[in-house]
Formats: C-alpha cells, structure tokens, sequence
C-alpha cells in the first residue's frame, strides 16, 4: 500500500512540475481555488490536483535548483471529510490547511446557511483562531475555541468539523512524531 501511495506521490509530482513549467494551473484546479490554496500556503511553489482517497489538496513547499520538491502540507474540504457534521442550518463548507507535522496553516469559510451570519463562522476573528492549532488540541468551544453568543450550534458543529476531520487526515496522511 505505501508503495501504490509513493507511486501515486511521484505521479502526481510529475503532473505538478509538467504543468508548472507550462506556467499553467494543475488540472482541476479553478484559479478561485488555486488563490484558497495560496492562502492557506503562502509559500507553497506548487499544488496537486485532488487526491482521491482521502480527498484532498498537496501543497509543495519550493525546491532547490532542480530538486524534488518536498511536501508542505494538506488541504481539505471539511465537507469531504466529514459529511455528516451540520451547523444550526445545514453544512458548513470549510477549506483547512494542514501542515506535515499536524499544525493547521488556515481554515476558510467558503459556504453555509446560517442565519445569523454576522456573529458567528463569517467573522474573519473564528476563522483565524485555526491557525497554529495542533490535530492534539482540544477543539472546545469556550475553552480553545472562543464562543460567540446566540451561535453556539454553529460555532461548536464548525470546530467539531475542524477537529474531526484534521484529526482523520493526520492519520491517514502524516507520519506520527517520534
């Protein structure tokens, strides 16, 4: 298995370099999203087209003069992951970004039907409080998480989704620390 997943790797690393020295986006990748990706990875040269299994996004941070480049993380759609997770009006689509070591580099909002908009998930404030979390943290709202008043089914299904979902794709994908 870990064999068809390196083969896979260096595919898709192919498809990645081929494509950046055309000077073109990787196949599948919409420039909204390619800009989403970009700022969850700043510094990221590269990006893969979908992964399937587990669905989701490889940043690749840049490589010395015609070396390999090295992986820089993962982006996923909470959605994906986690389909069953519902906020006070349906689903909360959620773009995260995860680097190698467990450590989310960014959540964006993309997508929900919440109706009270202004005081919960929209805030750029929910958002960033993501950044710098480990998979290991707790994810609570009111003691890691900060609770926004009159949305805390929102709030507490976002981070759940967060959690869950990081927590699953740092297993599946990322190498335990020593």
């Amino acid at each position: 298995m870990r064999t068809l997943l390196a083969l896979l790797g260096v595919f898709a690393l192919v498809l990645v370099a081929g494509t950046m020295m055309a000077g073109q986006a990787p196949p599948g990748l919409d420039p909204k999203l390619q800009g989403q990706l970009k700022q969850l990875f700043p510094a990221a040269a590269a990006f893969s087209p979908k992964v399937p299994d587990p669905p989701h996004y490889k940043a690749y941070a840049a490589s010395a003069a015609d070396g390999p480049q090295s992986l820089a993380g993962v982006a996923f759609w909470t959605t994906e992951i986690e389909p069953l997770e519902r906020g006070y009006d349906g689903p909360i689509k959620m773009l995260v970004g995860m680097d190698t070591k467990g450590m989310l580099t960014g959540v964006i909002v993309v997508q929900h039907h919440e109706p009270y908009g202004d005081f919960s998930i929209e805030t750029p404030q929910f958002a960033a409080q993501f950044k710098g979390k480990s998979v290991r943290d707790a994810f609570r709202v009111g003691v890691d998480v900060d609770a926004v008043s009159r949305a805390t089914i929102s709030i507490t299904s976002a981070a759940r989704a967060i959690r869950n979902s990081a927590r699953r794709m740092a297993t599946q994908l990322l190498v335990a620390p020593k």
